[in-house]
């Protein structure tokens, strides 16, 4: 399996989230061991998910949202595809009908 190369926007976009994800957990008030034991994870990568790692997988971000209840941001993640849209809407086939009179 190859590693994914991350560019340095992609970086800061994980940073953000991680960012993001401390955040959460200081307002809720919960320490990094309470929230590492009720993710299951260890307290190691869950201090990795809060710098923005790019080496921790998907599902230990998700887990670890959803222990401070934002599993559902992960709804959001691709949602509004304008750009795929937009191609897609240009390759719609032209139909020319003769009209049903």
């Amino acid at each position: 399996m190859s590693k994914a190369i991350l560019f340095p926007k992609g970086k800061r976009i994980l940073q953000e989230v991680g960012e993001n994800i401390k955040l959460a957990r200081l307002r809720r008030n919960y320490s990094t061991m309470q929230v590492a034991e009720r993710a299951n994870i260890s307290r190691n990568t869950l201090l990795s998910i809060e710098k923005g790692s790019e080496r921790v997988s998907i599902g230990a971000y998700f887990v670890a949202m959803h222990v401070l209840g934002l599993e559902n941001d992960f709804l959001l993640l691709a949602k509004d595809d304008v750009l795929g849209r937009k191609i897609q809407d240009a390759n719609l086939p032209n139909r020319n009908r003769a009209s049903k009179k």
